[in-house]
């Protein structure tokens, strides 16, 4: 598995605006610092333990995005320094990281994970409970977690049309929350949509991050 030939063909597909995210998840550190080694500084890991793991193990600069489903009990051990977190999908998950960013006396970027999929067992928050997050006077007592963007995971399937309308479903999300929430707030500005298999019709559709694994690092195992 060359990953540094793969990811070089990967980022070739990837407009200057896009950022990828390199799915280390399950990876080994070598092959992690192999990617690191021609250029790439943001990685996703899913388990928060195991980023915890890796990151002594490798350069410091590197940006650790989590993008797994995120556990309260969970939080603590990324807080110190996690990039952006992904999937922030409840008031509870975000009070969670408020309350351990301030103990690390810094701001946590966050991204709203959003329902768009057919599939019953991903997670999401629908448009209403967000917005009944948003207006919530304890969101609003929230002041080390800044709100960025969204993100969402397509449906798994051949079918590239419905593909291409859950992820502009997603961009009309962040359109609405954009104009009704966020006016003038230039950090929120990140749709992480799309990967390894629908990467770059989730790129036609808007999205300015895309988080990629197997079509770097091989299939998990």
């Amino acid at each position: 598995m060359d990953v540094q030939t793969n990811l070089k063909k990967v980022l070739s597909g990837i407009p200057p605006h896009v950022k990828l995210v390199a799915v280390s998840k399950t990876k080994p550190v070598e092959m992690i610092q192999a990617a690191y080694d021609v250029g790439q500084r943001d990685f996703g890991e899913n388990k928060a333990q195991d980023m915890a793991a890796k990151r002594p193990q490798l350069p410091q600069d590197i940006r650790w995005h989590f993008i797994g489903h995120l556990q309260t009990n969970k939080v603590k051990y990324i807080a110190p320094y996690v990039s952006l977190i992904h999937a922030a999908d409840s008031l509870k998950i975000l009070k969670e990281i408020n309350k351990q960013a301030k103990k690390h006396n810094r701001v946590t970027d966050c991204l709203l994970e959003f329902h768009i999929a057919a599939e019953e067992s991903k997670f999401g928050l629908t448009m209403e409970t967000a917005e009944s997050i948003l207006q919530s006077e304890e969101f609003a007592h929230l002041q080390n977690i800044r709100l960025c963007g969204v993100m969402g995971m397509a449906t798994y399937t051949t079918d590239t049309e419905q593909i291409r309308e859950e992820f502009r479903h997603l961009r009309s999300i962040f359109n609405q929350l954009k104009d009704k929430y966020f006016k003038g707030f230039d950090h929120f500005k990140e749709i992480s949509m799309g990967m390894s298999g629908d990467y770059p019709v989730a790129i036609e559709e808007g999205a300015t991050i895309v988080r990629v694994g197997s079509k770097i690092f091989g299939t998990r195992g």
